[in-house]
């Protein structure tokens, strides 16, 4: 087998480009305590399956404890972890891994790359309930010698490599599983990470201990306290009181007042996460016109600038600045009177409004449900009247799943890995999980790009398909998020581009 060592060291150049330079070291001396009210509770301590495995929200808390095959750094570039090479061969038949050696799990056993093979053939398994089951099987055949694996491609996939930095793609300890079983697992979970769980309250709080042995250095913090605290207004008065000493994802009026106060600091960049909204094609999504009505007709700026008081930015497609297929020359003009028109054309207008019913979640995001809000009376203005229906994240991925969303459902979309598939790819693609909109254009335009070999032709393909579908209005791209993270002096906190809150990343100020 030919391995061009280029390809090995990072799968390639352009795509991954970091795999030679290490993760920063975590300061090893222990610093006491550290509390954080965190915005969602924790379902379940299995990282690969089921739908908590690909909610982008709660990815923070899984890398704490168990560690992904291939790090990313808070810029999003990929890092060696505990593989320190990956790449294919020339002609993308088979792929190659070296397995870091001399790291422990949690239990003091130590990591083998039996652990990764195992960990890559049940992501692969159909049986197990893994979410990105698709991505995984694209490789099988694995071989171990030493610290080295090899493995056969068996359809191949472009971004299978980047997949092991993003949702599911974490190693888990292959005797300790099989010794205790799914449910002894979930009772007491153990990882390789920069975090041992040491106590965790379903609903409550999760203690953590910092993992002396961490290949990547002993985390600055010996024992880390993660409240579970879904509601907003209640994180506030966590950090206001000094309960908790860092906190995300509330109200951005909210966050200004606080760094503003004696004793607390915060950061807000904008980070992977979009908010969007799904268009069904059902009842009158059917109908173009309907639907670029519905695009045109909001006011993008003015909800950043009124509701997210300047933090995030307007965009036209889902890609953001920093995905690898943005595309700054789409763009979707605001012209409600056009959008009047071509209501007309179909029959509606303010007097003779067209229905439908929009979903979203309330209190999820910062100002989600005021901003369906928002953009509901906009609606109105030009012929469109939308009932609002109020549904928990989980219920979306219910409903999505089973194809059974609104003609129109807000939802914040994570990509990580900044790569076209997993933002344009899996929410628009029909037979997807991920997506509602099932148009059969739309289905052959990206059929071609999931196996392209030609990386320059594989962007262009996904460019194309961004503009086709902005002007077809199959979706309704919003915004892309800042996250407000507010934490109290005494603490640095990094914050890291995929919206991941890492305790592991932060350090006595």
């Amino acid at each position: 087998m030919t391995i061009n060592r280029r390809e090995l060291l990072g799968y390639s150049a352009a795509t991954l480009g970091a795999a030679a330079v290490g993760l920063p070291r975590l300061a090893k001396a222990a610093a006491g305590e550290l509390t954080i009210a965190y915005n969602v509770n924790l379902p379940s301590w299995d990282p690969t399956t089921g739908p908590s495995a690909v909610n982008p929200t709660i990815q923070g808390l899984y890398q704490s404890v168990f560690d992904q095959f291939i790090p990313q750094k808070p810029d999003l570039s990929f890092a060696p972890g505990l593989l320190t090479e990956w790449g294919w061969n020339d002609d993308r038949t088979k792929i190659m891994m070296t397995v870091r050696e001399g790291v422990t799990w949690h239990d003091g056993s130590p990591f083998t790359a039996e652990d990764v093979v195992w960990s890559l053939q049940r992501a692969g398994d159909e049986k197990t309930g893994n979410p990105i089951q698709f991505v995984w099987k694209n490789v099988n055949n694995f071989k171990i010698d030493g610290n080295k694996i090899t493995g056969d491609v068996v359809q191949f996939d472009p971004v299978y490599f980047k997949w092991m930095s993003f949702l599911t793609g974490y190693i888990m300890p292959k005797a300790y599983y099989e010794k205790v079983g799914a449910e002894g697992f979930e009772r007491a979970p153990i990882g390789t990470g920069p975090y041992m769980v040491e106590k965790f309250e379903r609903n409550a709080f999760l203690r953590l201990k910092a993992n002396p042995n961490y290949w990547g250095g002993k985390p600055a913090f010996e024992n880390v306290t993660i409240k579970f605290v879904a509601d907003a207004a209640s994180r506030v008065a966590e950090i206001e009181s000094g309960s908790s000493q860092v906190t995300l994802e509330i109200p951005y009026e909210e966050y200004d007042r606080l760094i503003a106060k004696d004793g607390l600091a915060g950061s807000c960049k904008n980070v992977s996460d979009i908010g969007m909204i799904f268009f069904n094609d059902i009842e009158a999504m059917l109908d173009k016109n309907v639907r670029q009505a519905a695009v045109m007709s909001i006011d993008k700026k003015l909800l950043v600038d009124r509701l997210l008081r300047g933090y995030g930015q307007p965009i036209d497609t889902l890609e953001t600045p920093e995905y690898t297929a943005y595309d700054a020359s789409i763009k979707v003009e605001h012209n409600p009177e056009k959008a009047k028109e071509l209501l007309a054309a179909s029959g509606y207008s303010p007097e003779k409004p067209v229905k439908f019913t929009i979903q979203t979640t309330k209190g999820f995001k910062p100002k989600d449900y005021e901003m369906i809000q928002a953009i509901v009376g906009m609606w109105r203005k030009v012929g469109i009247e939308a009932t609002i229906e109020v549904y928990e994240i989980a219920k979306h991925y219910e409903l999505r799943a089973a194809d059974k969303l609104a003609p129109a459902a807000f939802y914040n979309w994570g990509n990580a890995i900044g790569d076209p598939t997993t933002s344009t790819g899996f929410a628009m693609y029909g037979p997807s999980p991920h997506s509602v909109w099932d148009s059969q254009d739309l289905i052959d335009m990206i059929n071609p790009l999931w196996g392209e070999k030609d990386e320059a032709k594989r962007i262009a393909g996904w460019k194309a398909v961004d503009k086709y579908i902005a002007e077809q209005a199959y979706v309704l791209p919003l915004i892309q998020y800042a996250q407000p993270i507010v934490h109290a002096k005494g603490v640095n906190v990094v914050q890291h581009v995929s919206g991941a809150l890492l305790p592991a990343l932060m350090t006595p100020a």
